[in-house]
């Protein structure tokens, strides 16, 4: 093999190692509670299985015969199964751009978090950049989704932003075959339009964010008010008595 051989392995190696840090390392916050929330039911299955293997042996070695040697290797056998097969099922439900749109209001910055965690290492690095930048940015909306109505003008802006207009862009310009992404068409590469595309994206979603806070401050707001005329109201009828 000659070292020019040697070098391209190395780079492929590399690259590929590369991919699936990229491929590992969380977009936001919010995709990884989603991923914890999975692993804590599958441990919680797999602790209730345990004990009912351990009910079952026990009551087996009561009412019937003790499990002696044969019987205790038997039941630990049958405990690292069920370790095995709930610690591997279910697998966590990857979301599909077709799954999004119709995604729960309050699970769709996680999921589209998952969704863009998964197709990062196919972007090209200003791309990837941007990506972090807009899992910041469901990570700051994704708290007031959990109690918008899903009904409202609001939330399907957000649902449509979210869940169908950065999902189709990103997969858009994965459509794009790869030698003709570098290719100027108009005066703009494929790259470039991912790019501003993906900037202009985090700024909306910041933007949305930003808007459903305002609204819950001018809440918060309102009722200090009301709670100042009644109380402040209240007290100085209450000192007028005096």
């Amino acid at each position: 093999m000659t070292m020019s051989e040697v070098d391209q392995v190395r780079l492929s190696a590399e690259a590929a190692i590369e991919r699936s840090r990229e491929r590992r390392r969380p977009v936001g916050t919010k995709s990884l509670a989603l991923r914890r929330q999975h692993l804590f039911k599958k441990l919680g299955r797999m602790l209730v299985a345990g004990g009912v293997v351990l009910l079952g042996a026990a009551l087996f070695g009561a009412l019937i015969q003790p499990l002696g040697f044969t019987g205790l290797l038997a039941l630990t056998v049958l405990l690292i199964g069920v370790a095995i097969l709930f610690g591997k099922w279910p697998p966590f439900p990857e979301p599909r751009q077709a799954d999004l749109p119709r995604t729960e209001l309050k699970q769709l910055a996680g999921r589209t978090e998952i969704w863009l965690e998964a197709q990062r290492p196919a972007l090209p690095a200003p791309a990837r950049q941007l990506i972090d930048g807009i899992g910041v940015q469901l990570d700051l909306l994704a708290p007031q989704l959990q109690t918008l109505d899903p009904g409202t003008p609001a939330a399907a802006n957000i649902r449509k932003l979210v869940g169908e207009d950065l999902p189709e862009l990103v997969a858009g310009y994965q459509r794009i075959p790869a030698g003709l992404r570098g290719e100027a068409r108009a005066g703009r590469t494929p790259d470039d339009t991912l790019v501003g595309g993906l900037r202009m994206l985090e700024r909306e979603i910041g933007e949305a964010a930003r808007d459903l806070a305002t609204g819950e401050i001018d809440r918060l707001a309102t009722r200090e008010r009301y709670l100042q005329l009644k109380y402040d109201g209240l007290e100085s009828e209450d000192q007028a008595k005096a």
